[in-house]
């Protein structure tokens, strides 16, 4: 099976992520009747990024700094063996302790939710949350896991031959959201 991958679709650009993110950090301040005890965290890569975005859109509505944790959770994987034969594994940059604190878990997408169920597992290490939510950019179905996200930026059904490909511009360069399919 190649990995050749072709354009099918522009899902979002760079004003709908922003969007998008605004609007999630007006749902995750209403839910949690306000910032207090609140910390968002990135899953590493592409959910620092966004972990950043919205601790700024949070600062901006609220007036409040909301502090931002990095996630690796490479060892805590499932699917270890099937990633690399010698995964590359990142610093977790969690420096305040997340116990008894509402925990903004950070990612791009969520797919099977075995990424997910990781960083719980991550989380759960390092301290004892009061609560965990978890806030995803796109969510594409195909949950493997009783996994649902709290805050969503754009459900988009897929079919298991289709990739979502999220761009942001602190990694990419570019904001966007593409849809492409497997040749």
């Amino acid at each position: 099976m190649g990995n050749k991958l072709k354009l099918k679709k522009k899902i979002i650009d760079a004003e709908g992520i922003r969007r998008a993110l605004t609007r999630i950090a007006h749902e995750i301040i209403e839910k949690n009747k306000g910032v207090e005890d609140l910390v968002i965290i990135g899953i590493r890569t592409r959910g620092v990024p966004l972990a950043r975005r919205l601790a700024a859109r949070i600062e901006d509505i609220e007036g409040v700094e909301v502090s931002v944790g990095i996630l690796d959770i490479t060892l805590y994987r499932d699917d270890l063996s099937m990633v690399a034969q010698q995964p590359i594994v990142h610093k977790t940059e969690i420096p305040f302790d997340i116990t008894g604190k509402q925990v903004i878990l950070v990612d791009d997408v969520l797919y099977t939710g075995r990424t997910v169920r990781a960083a719980l597992d991550a989380l759960i290490d390092i301290g004892r949350p009061r609560v965990i939510q978890l806030a995803i950019l796109v969510d594409r179905g195909h949950r493997e896991l009783p996994i649902r996200a709290d805050y969503v930026g754009k459900n988009l059904p897929t079919s298991q031959d289709e990739v979502v490909d999220v761009n942001l511009r602190e990694i990419d360069e570019l904001d966007n959201i593409l849809l492409m399919t497997r040749k």
